[in-house]
């Protein structure tokens, strides 16, 4: 059985992602954790579940998911994942982290790269990587079928989308990845976006403002 604990963390309020199972074995998504106090939390959860972390994952690179990349590779010796689409993406954070007060931020470079339809595997469970760029141009999500779930980043949200406005997002792109990638999936399953509460695919099917009424044309 699968098992998620969110932290939403950082002024960005990024929520920041634990999936693990009955093994005890786990992975961190979108770490966002910053000040000590982000990082206590993180840890002590990890430890009072008794987990060992497996891997470290990015659904994309903006500077609210991955402010603890540094931490997690550091504490648990991982491999670093992330599409190799957004690399520039990571490595331009360095060079603005100390205009939105992140001044302790440490670059932390990926030690490989996943592309669409690779699996994640950890303990009993499976990942499978979507790519859907629009919000970065190297995003993905990670899909597990058995349980109906999705860590979709920044690409849908409750009623909303991600904004397509900082480099290397566009809208067109955006809404084709969610129309192809995202409401091709049963509408039972929850996304777990980067920010705000989880929905489902029916209901943003039904219910999004920006992607639903083309659905009924």
């Amino acid at each position: 059985m699968l098992s998620i604990q969110i932290f939403e963390f950082n002024p960005f309020q990024e929520n920041t992602i634990v999936i693990y199972d009955e093994t005890g074995e786990a992975v961190i998504i979108d770490p966002g954790c910053y000040e000590a106090d982000e990082v206590k939390t993180l840890d002590h959860f990890i430890e009072s579940k008794k987990l060992t972390v497996k891997y470290l994952l990015n659904t994309h690179c903006h500077i609210d998911h991955v402010l603890g990349n540094d931490h997690v590779k550091e504490k648990y010796k991982v491999p670093f994942l992330i599409h190799e689409v957004d690399l520039q993406v990571l490595q331009a954070v360095k060079s603005y982290a100390s205009n939105y007060g992140f001044s302790k931020y440490r670059e932390v470079l990926p030690d490989a790269f996943v592309k669409e339809h690779d699996l994640i595997k950890f303990g009993n469970t499976e990942l499978s990587v979507l790519f859907v760029p629009g919000h970065s141009p190297g995003h993905v999500a990670f899909y597990n079928a058995a349980q109906k779930m999705l860590v979709g980043g920044d690409v849908l949200f409750q009623r909303s989308i991600g904004r397509t406005d900082l480099p290397g997002g566009n809208f067109e792109t955006l809404i084709k990845s969610i129309h192809q990638k995202l409401f091709t999936l049963p509408g039972e399953v929850v996304v777990y976006p980067g920010h705000g509460d989880p929905t489902t695919i029916e209901e943003e099917k039904n219910t999004n403002p920006f992607c639903a009424l083309s659905l009924r044309s």
